[in-house]
């Protein structure tokens, strides 16, 4: 890797963990504890972030791109072409029921390994995983598929994203 990527890839991670910080102290601003709601309305702004990001990247990505078959086509090109675009590696493992959910598992994921390894921060993983969800569900709206799409860890920095396409 080129140095320039290096310090691209740092910033990248140093500007999504300060927007991480900045939307959650800007809910809690003036108030004691968070509670529920003020965590899901974080999670909320942050996902709808990146939903707005990922409607713009996969602009981007597709322009020149031929149009896909069917739907495990474009589920093949996010966990690939996208995935690196964006994340800097392919996910590790793309699972399918082909009944429209997708599992896309990645061992290393880069806005979790600068937290830690193992599950001293598990707990905090989730709001750093709402802008990446977003950014998946908008990437997956404008290329013609509405979505669900949820992150989960059990042991950092590995990572599984779940993708519900819905049925219209």
């Amino acid at each position: 890797m080129c140095l320039t990527g290096m310090a691209d890839e740092a910033l990248f991670e140093f500007l999504h963990m300060e927007i991480v910080s900045h939307v959650y102290k800007e809910q809690q601003s003036g108030k004691g504890e968070m509670d529920n709601k003020d965590r899901a309305v974080c999670v909320s702004v942050l996902e709808g972030m990146g939903f707005r990001v990922g409607q713009g990247l996969i602009e981007r990505l597709t322009r020149d791109s031929p149009s896909f078959k069917d739907e495990l086509d474009i589920m093949k090109f996010v966990c690939k072409d996208f995935w690196t675009k964006v994340f800097r590696r392919q996910v590790d493992n793309l699972r399918t029921n082909h009944q429209g959910t997708y599992v896309l598992q990645d061992n290393k994921f880069a806005l979790l390994t600068q937290l830690s390894s193992g599950k001293q921060y598990l707990d905090q993983a989730p709001k750093y995983l709402a802008f990446s969800c977003g950014v998946v569900r908008g990437a997956l709206s404008n290329l013609g598929l509405e979505s669900v799409v949820t992150a989960e860890v059990s042991v950092m920095p590995s990572c599984k994203f779940q993708v519900v396409i819905q049925k219209l």
